[in-house]
């Protein structure tokens, strides 16, 4: 529990006003919308996230809040990224977050980190607040905000999701566990589908960014049980919570320093390694493509290793279909080889990543291809307009 000095606080007539609803419930009261109008709280991320907790933080009265983003509105972000609109398309999130909280609540006073958060500037950004919310998608940067609140001693709402599932929790919150007892070890690089490859509904980041919100009210408030050692699991598909108990690992290493996390997670190995792979797998642009598909050469075959669905989305002409699992698991090899027949072999994906990991599958088994740089994504920007990027 927060215990801030609320003699210097006052509620003005609007407060009065706006916050009724909140003033006439016992567990909040005026106490209550004094330590929300006291709190400082710090978002990381104005993503899927991130959208619903800011503006639902806002609208509580939380007096202070901090965003930390540096990157720009897309077109791809409106269908979960409720913060932002179509008029922001382009321009820096953390803009268009503050331009929408203060529509809810011109006195919240809102402080903008248009930046990376890194080892290098985390304690100094985080330090000045109270709570810290992860809205963060990749896992270097959530042992780095785990990390810098137990060395700060900040309480770490914290909120993940992907494709119709979510889980959120309350770290390093008094005497309870932290993110390095949930994951001790960061996964291999990779394994985990980011939401632009593996997909993400987008009412489920409202649902669980509205929890992290709901749990940031009430370590302000000091009232209810927080999930603080407690692990929620949603499932939207099933319309299921599950629960899963949290406890400290009592062997775990003391946390005494930030350290570099994108070699913690393996990044940059990963990073070698596949550029190693792909010195080793030939290349061809997009414009390269289209001449050879206009020269009427018929001793190729484009293979698409996306998943059905994206390719029901868009396709490239005279592309066939093996979807990149279905070569991972073997089955797909036989297909392939079928499919060839003795000509050679073109691959592409949605942007280039997944079609080089088929062809060195492939190279196994000694099937040699090329691959499309850029996959579809370049196809449509730069060859056909008309084929939807997605």
């Amino acid at each position: 529990m927060l215990n801030p000095n609320l003699e210097d606080i006052q509620l003005t007539k609007d407060d009065y006003e706006r916050y009724s609803r909140h003033l006439i419930l016992p567990e909040v009261g005026v106490e209550g919308q004094k330590r929300l109008k006291a709190a400082s709280v710090l978002c990381i991320g104005t993503g899927g996230l991130g959208s619903p907790l800011l503006l639902y933080l806002a609208a509580a009265g939380i007096g202070r809040i901090g965003i930390v983003d540096f990157d720009v509105v897309d077109t791809s972000n409106l269908q979960r990224q409720v913060i932002h609109g179509t008029s922001w398309v382009g321009k820096p999130k953390i803009e268009s977050a503050k331009n929408r909280i203060h529509e809810i609540n011109p006195y919240c006073q809102v402080d903008l980190y248009e930046t990376r958060l890194s080892s290098e500037n985390a304690l100094d950004i985080i330090r000045p607040y109270d709570i810290v919310v992860d809205g963060t998608d990749n896992f270097p940067t959530r042992y780095l905000v785990n990390d810098a609140c137990v060395l700060l001693d900040k309480p770490n709402v914290y909120g993940s999701i992907f494709r119709f599932e979510g889980q959120a929790t309350v770290f390093n919150y008094e005497g309870g566990p932290n993110y390095r007892d949930l994951y001790p070890e960061p996964p291999p690089p990779g394994l985990v589908p980011s939401c632009a490859e593996g997909g993400v509904l987008g009412i489920l980041p409202g649902i669980i960014g509205v929890i992290q919100a709901t749990e940031t009210v009430k370590i302000v408030l000091g009232n209810g049980n927080t999930l603080s050692g407690r692990l929620l699991l949603y499932n939207a598909l099933d319309m299921k919570f599950r629960e899963l108990k949290l406890r400290p690992n009592p062997i775990r290493p003391v946390i005494e320093k930030l350290i570099d996390y994108e070699q913690f997670c393996g990044i940059p190995q990963a990073k070698a390694a596949e550029a190693q792979k792909m010195q080793e797998i030939q290349e061809m642009t997009v414009t390269q493509l289209k001449e050879l598909l206009d020269s009427g050469a018929k001793d190729f075959v484009l293979l698409d290793v996306r998943n059905p669905n994206e390719y029901e989305i868009a396709k490239i002409p005279g592309s066939v279909l093996v979807p990149l699992p279905d070569i991972e698991n073997g089955n797909g090899v036989a297909k392939v080889k079928e499919i060839l027949n003795g000509h050679r072999l073109i691959a592409h994906c949605k942007l280039g990543g997944r079609s080089a990991k088929a062809l060195a599958i492939l190279k196994e088994s000694g099937i040699v291809g090329t691959n499309v740089k850029g996959g579809i994504t370049a196809w449509s920007r730069e060859i056909d307009p008309s084929v939807p990027e997605y």
